[in-house]
């Protein structure tokens, strides 16, 4: 008589089974760590120096008036990291034009501090309450000094104040299966930290 064979289905080790919520969560982590400057261990989003001259780049060229007679060109933006303060610098140049008068323009650098903050309807880190931190102009009259300053402190409203440094996707905010919120923001030697926490 032919002898029946009977195939039993491989049954999975105890280990196997142990490792697949293992390998899940695993994965979920992987995921996560996919989007840019995202750690997993740490909880924290990181932004390189270069990322951010990137975003400050797209602000420029600028242009404005100022007293309805100063034409004001706005070039060349450097961003500058104060880890000891926890705010940025932006330098930039400045051309300052009269309209009224065939005099040349003046040049010079015009640089502003800033805070950072996070604005949760944006969902954008944001450039919080810039400030004249300095003007330089070659030659110029030092009784100037003030109306230069003045025109920093328009720059200053009208061109940086709470303009976004980076704007987080829907998914950037939902991490291995849970809601989060960016909270600290941490300015580096080399980039900005940003701690999400738990909804």
């Amino acid at each position: 008589m032919p002898t029946t064979q009977c195939r039993t289905r491989p049954r999975k080790s105890l280990t196997t089974r142990k490792a697949a919520p293992a390998a899940a969560a695993l994965a979920m982590l992987v995921a996560a760590s996919a989007w840019a400057g995202y750690n997993v261990w740490t909880g924290d989003y990181t932004f390189s120096r270069q990322e951010l001259q990137d975003a400050v780049d797209k602000r420029f060229p600028a242009r404005l008036r100022y007293a309805q007679v100063l034409d004001v060109q706005l070039t060349q933006p450097r961003l500058l990291l104060d880890e000891a303060n926890n705010r940025v610098t932006t330098r930039m140049d400045a051309q300052v034009s009269n309209t009224l008068l065939p005099a040349p323009p003046i040049n010079g650098t015009l640089s502003l501090s800033s805070g950072l903050r996070y604005d949760p309807a944006k969902r954008a880190v944001l450039l919080d309450n810039p400030s004249v931190e300095r003007v330089q102009v070659a030659g110029m009259p030092a009784q100037y000094g003030e109306q230069l300053n003045a025109i920093g402190a328009v720059v200053a409203q009208q061109l940086l104040r709470d303009y976004p440094l980076y704007t987080f996707k829907p998914e950037e905010l939902h991490v291995a299966g849970k809601d989060v919120e960016p909270g600290a923001i941490t300015v580096l030697a080399d980039g900005i930290k940003v701690q999400v926490n738990t909804r």
